[in-house]
């Protein structure tokens, strides 16, 4: 039985250093060569779930800002995708513009992926952004609304203050033609409220992977309320001890932490490749 294991990144199996722990890294990874299928879904771009997730093996394709995309991580190709109408992009621009909210703009721009911005309107949060992503070739400072939003645009988030973004949400995630998410940035005060083609989604895009990949059953792992819907289309889903109280309600099970390497441990004790291993917690961690 082909069983597609999907895990969350930031908050599960990414640590509070975000990173993926070395013994995470080595489990994974052996597990795959023996045959099992694992991939991640995230809200981070390829380029930041990359640099995170650096060492893992990238054979299987990987589901990333939201479900807007899947890619095959080893060539950056783009295997599915979902994107905006013209008359979309062109509403989100006008309500933006409305509630005075200047967001960062991911599109496609001669066919290569950048990242705008307009510097005078930074906040703490995107200059904390832009600060954690060092040499990002994506990023694009601007100077007026119209370079904001040149190319083919497909996702916008938008950072700062709860009472300042609740209109954004509250307009965007009631209109069918979009999907509209936000929450409270992990170990920081800002939040983030994302806008996305309505069928840019995690369970979505889940989906696909497993049709592409011819598998039965899904299990997964997550940590926040972003999850829920990806909980509701696998057969076993399971949140880390440090998850939200609204997704461990709708979990199959609680497993360890984001820090103590819960997934990891879970692949170990649990599916069928891991009794074929020579690893344990106690003998990587002595070598």
């Amino acid at each position: 039985m082909n069983e597609l294991y999907v895990t969350d990144l930031d908050g599960t199996l990414l640590n509070r250093q975000d990173r993926v722990s070395p013994f995470s890294v080595r489990v994974i990874n052996e597990l795959a060569e023996k045959g099992l299928f694992l991939t991640y879904a995230t809200a981070r771009s390829l380029v930041s779930a990359s640099k995170v997730t650096e060492g893992l093996s990238t054979k299987i394709p990987v589901i990333a800002y939201n479900g807007a995309f899947i890619f095959q991580p080893s060539t950056g190709e783009v295997l599915s995708s979902e994107g905006f109408t013209d008359d979309e992009r062109s509403m989100v621009r006008e309500k933006l513009k409305q509630y005075r909210i200047s967001p960062l703009v991911y599109s496609f721009i001669n066919g290569v992926e950048r990242v705008s911005w307009i510097p005078q309107h930074e906040n703490d949060g995107i200059r904390r952004y832009l600060n954690n992503r060092p040499g990002d070739r994506r990023f694009r400072a601007v100077r007026d609304s119209d370079s904001l939003y040149q190319g083919s645009v497909f996702y916008y988030t938008c950072i700062g203050e709860k009472d300042e973004l609740q209109p954004v949400y509250d307009l965007f995630s009631n209109d069918s033609h979009f999907r509209c998410t936000m929450q409270q940035e992990l170990y920081r005060p800002e939040y983030w409220c994302e806008i996305m083609p309505a069928m840019a989604s995690k369970a979505n895009a889940i989906l696909k992977l497993k049709e592409m990949w011819g598998c039965s059953r899904v299990i997964s792992f997550g940590d926040a309320v972003n999850d829920i819907p990806m909980f509701e289309v696998s057969d076993e889903c399971y949140a880390v001890e440090n998850a939200v109280d609204e997704l461990k309600a709708v979990a199959t099970g609680i497993i360890g932490s984001n820090d103590e390497d819960g997934v990891a441990k879970w692949l170990l004790d649990h599916t069928d490749f891991a009794g074929s291993l020579a690893i344990s917690e106690k003998t990587y961690r002595i070598r």
